[in-house]
């Protein structure tokens, strides 16, 4: 019997007999088995794949990893090889269940969808689920997704689980526990030098390049930004399918000199980016906990971002820790020269920022995650 189960959609990749996965998801995922004497996990594994700049590996001496295929419903194709998987998915799972003695279960997502209605029929074992996404119970959401907050919400079809959800929300039930994540250890709480804003604003975006994180924002601010004859540099930390796009629209609008596309890079690189930046630009449709936003606010570096999820319980409703703004370019843009203009406050927020942030740190999450097993 396996002390401790994890089962997720996270696509997994295999190297010298480790595995490995999306960077912050093994970070987290290392602390909460790093006191389980034997893991388990369920999940899709690229099999001809290479583990990518921004994977981890898991680290523990006893882990065992069960494969099952990646599936979704966008294609007929795709439908009728789901309809033939599905069976042998929701086999894998159930004997994992049973053979764990704590489940835990990451949702939204395809894996997470079975996970929660086969969990209904395990309701003596103890199991912790992280809702990944935004638990706004009014926010537009995939049926699915919506399907998972209602199983995980209710106490009589999720029994003997704490449910870990990003912000307070009125409607959660007493399964539902207010949660964070962290990327930082105390040790890394240094003091922040950042050069003069008079000399070069820095701003950064951090994140995959998709039309969900709305990354063409942070080119129409350059453009503005360029326009006012402000001194300035912009970095993208991330890759994806609009970046030869984005790359491009750069280039059309003469910003090859103030734009810097960094593509993916380590967690180091990110971590000396923020260090130096002023100002995220983070706008983007959705979120759980926004990571991008709680790193960098640990460094000092202002937000500027989109009011999903629980970003307003973490920066606050008036510019306490930073900006909440729209899609709109020149919002922004006008918020921004605002704060330029306006030292003290400017001053006084990334402080803020960085006094809240740093209560979130590796040692913290680790402490709370051992109170709920």
């Amino acid at each position: 019997m396996d002390d401790f189960l994890i089962i997720t959609c996270v696509h997994h990749t295999s190297e010298n007999g480790d595995y490995y996965a999306y960077g912050p998801y093994v970070r987290e995922m290392n602390l909460w088995i790093e006191k389980e004497n034997s893991v388990s996990v369920v999940a899709p594994l690229m099999s001809e794949t290479k583990p990518g700049k921004i994977d981890l590996k898991y680290k523990h001496k006893q882990l065992r990893f069960v494969t099952v295929p990646a599936y979704h419903v966008q294609s007929v194709q795709a439908i009728f090889k789901t309809i033939f998987d599905l069976p042998g998915i929701i086999f894998q799972i159930a004997k994992a269940m049973r053979n764990a003695k704590h489940i835990h279960i990451r949702i939204p997502g395809n894996m997470g969808l079975l996970a929660m209605f086969v969990q209904i029929f395990f309701p003596s074992k103890p199991k912790t689920i992280k809702y990944a996404g935004n638990w706004d119970g009014l926010s537009q959401q995939p049926r699915t997704y919506k399907i998972q907050r209602f199983i995980a919400n209710s106490p009589f079809l999720t029994k003997n689980a704490k449910v870990l959800v990003y912000g307070d929300w009125p409607d959660s039930s007493t399964n539902v526990l207010p949660f964070f994540t962290a990327s930082y250890t105390d040790s890394e709480k240094e003091p922040v030098s950042k050069s003069p804003v008079s000399q070069k604003i820095k701003l950064v975006f951090v994140g995959a390049l998709y039309d969900g994180k709305n990354p063409e924002i942070g080119l129409q601010l350059s453009n503005l930004m360029k326009q006012a004859g402000l001194n300035f540099e912009f970095v993208y930390c991330g890759d994806g399918v609009m970046r030869q796009e984005l790359e491009a629209q750069s280039l059309a609008l003469g910003l090859q000199d103030n734009v810097i596309f960094k593509g993916n890079v380590d967690a180091d690189t990110v971590k000396q980016i923020l260090q130096e930046s002023h100002f995220l630009i983070f706008v983007s449709k959705t979120e759980g906990w926004p990571k991008a936003v709680a790193e960098a606010m640990f460094w000092g570096c202002i937000p500027f971002t989109s009011r999903v999820s629980c970003v307003p319980q973490m920066i606050g409703e008036n510019r306490e820790k930073g900006v909440l703004v729209s899609k709109d370019p020149q919002q922004i843009f006008e918020q921004l020269v605002t704060l330029l203009e306006d030292t003290k406050e400017f001053e006084r927020m990334g402080k803020a920022a960085m006094d809240w942030a740093r209560n979130y740190t590796l040692e913290t999450f680790q402490s709370e995650i051992e109170r709920l097993k």
